[in-house]
């Protein structure tokens, strides 16, 4: 079910806000990411009891308790399988994933591009800061080779992952990357991916002001740029090019690429059908959990 079938209400994005306040480093670009997050929900009006949101590890995972859903803090690196499973038995509902760069590519990464593959309908919000942060400043999938960190004081031995070609090319249908200073681009972003019909990724790039000596505010403003209004969206190829980074050259924000195919669910519920069951599966039912 698209989010646009929700059942909508109207609340500002402060309303979304849960009695849990936000923990994080004074000046994290963490703090942009959720603002947009509360700006798309509330553009789009999504009920929280229709909202779940999942996490692994590390400072972004914290998120979910700071907004109103239904909500669970995973294993590290693990919450991917546990929101599919519940995608498939809440089809009805809206699902969000936010997690790290070394949640998310590193011990998680085994899970990313099963996700995309199977087009799972949900949507899943990287906090790309280039550093394990919880764990107290460690060299992460994503981190420049020139950064020191406790684990690599000369530097890393390691080029950096590219989050964006790595979903493009296990066939993500909606893949975008921010800024996290510009949050009201990452609510658009955002919003556009919990609407989209499939697995939608959001990579946005987030200071961490504490470890993360190197990759600044000032930084990353100077680093990125819009994509070009004449970008074909629904060019794969021509998004992997532009998701390609190459020295002195602006990193692109905005969309890279947008399709529409059957999503997982819809055909576990054509596979049911198809077996003489009903097409508002339960899954429960499905599966006969209560068979020895």
């Amino acid at each position: 079910m698209s989010v646009a079938a929700l059942h909508k209400v109207e609340m500002t994005p402060k309303e979304y806000k849960s009695d849990v306040a936000p923990v994080w480093c004074p000046g994290c670009g963490h703090y942009g990411i959720l603002n947009g997050i509360y700006r798309a929900l509330s553009e789009l009006g999504v009920d929280p009891l229709n909202l779940m949101v999942f996490s692994g590890i590390g400072c972004s995972s914290r998120t979910p308790y700071f907004i109103d859903s239904y909500k669970m803090h995973t294993l590290h690196g693990r919450a991917g399988a546990v929101a599919t499973g519940a995608q498939l038995a809440s089809p009805e509902k809206a699902v969000l994933i936010v997690g790290g760069d070394g949640d998310g590519f590193s011990i998680g990464g085994g899970h990313m591009p099963h996700m995309a593959r199977k087009n799972v309908n949900m949507t899943y919000i990287l906090y790309d800061n280039g550093i394990y942060g919880l764990t107290k400043g460690q060299y992460s999938p994503t981190s420049r080779p020139e950064m020191t960190a406790y684990t690599t004081p000369y530097g890393g031995p390691e080029e950096p992952l590219n989050p964006l070609l790595y979903m493009l090319t296990y066939k993500a249908t909606y893949v975008a990357q921010g800024f996290a200073g510009k949050p009201r681009d990452c609510a658009a972003l955002i919003k556009g991916a919990i609407e989209h019909k499939g697995f939608s990724y959001v990579n946005i790039f987030s200071q961490c002001p504490t470890f993360n000596k190197i990759d600044t505010v000032k930084y990353y403003r100077d680093l990125v740029g819009p994509i070009s209004e004449d970008h074909d969206v629904t060019d794969r190829g021509a998004a992997m090019e532009l998701a390609r980074r190459e020295p002195n050259k602006k990193v692109p924000v905005g969309l890279f690429y947008k399709e529409d195919k059957p999503t997982l669910d819809e055909r576990v519920a054509e596979f049911v059908t198809r077996v003489g069951g009903k097409p508002d599966y339960d899954l429960n039912k499905v599966l006969d959990l209560s068979r020895p």
